[in-house]
């Protein structure tokens, strides 16, 4: 079994349940990570991966410091014993080090795990925020409208999202750029 098909798996176990309309999301992450083949070769079972575990630190059991993307990879490291650098896409998904800043976890976070490849950042961040709440497909500035709306303009994770947006505009465009690429060489 390769690492896409096991975290598959324990992400099921984690979210179906208890999370389903993120387990809904995290179905469609993965398709979105799964798309990304192409451009990703050898490392595409590792994005792949990281997709269906991104959010596990929404689970309730799994909840420690309220920030799910330290908490998912803190759940990975610590009791499942993962692969470092898959725990060190899910800790930083999604230009995770704004939030962390805002919730004051920025020293734990980057203390604890360091950052992964900048390409596959990009890549897992591309994938969260081109697939809305329920799993669809989503352009990335209506992901971002909608994180708004759900939050509210005061909110934490919103004020995270507004300091995060040329981070996530720019992991964007650099992979639509890539599979534009690539799909040109193959029809060249």
């Amino acid at each position: 079994m390769g690492q896409a098909e096991w975290a598959r798996e324990l992400a099921r176990t984690i979210l179906e349940e208890p999370l389903p309309r993120r387990w809904a999301h995290s179905q469609g992450v993965a398709a979105k990570a799964e798309a990304l083949a192409p451009i990703l070769e050898e490392e595409a079972d590792l994005l792949i991966a990281a997709a269906w575990l991104h959010d596990i630190g929404y689970a309730p059991d799994l909840v420690d410091t309220g920030f799910h993307p330290l908490d998912g990879a803190r759940y990975l490291r610590d009791v499942v014993k993962a692969d470092d650098r898959l725990c060190r896409l899910v800790a930083h998904h999604t230009c995770a080090v704004n939030e962390a800043r805002n919730r004051d976890l920025f020293d734990a976070l980057t203390s604890e795990f360091d950052q992964e490849r900048p390409e596959l950042v990009e890549a897992l961040t591309y994938c969260d925020m081109t697939t809305g709440p329920d799993g669809v497909p989503l352009d990335v500035t209506e992901r971002l409208a909608e994180i708004h709306s759900r939050y509210g303009p005061e909110h934490l994770v919103s004020r995270s999202i507004t300091a995060s947006t040329p981070c996530i505009l720019a992991a964007v465009r650099v992979v639509e750029s890539a599979l534009a690429a690539a799909q040109q060489s193959r029809t060249a």
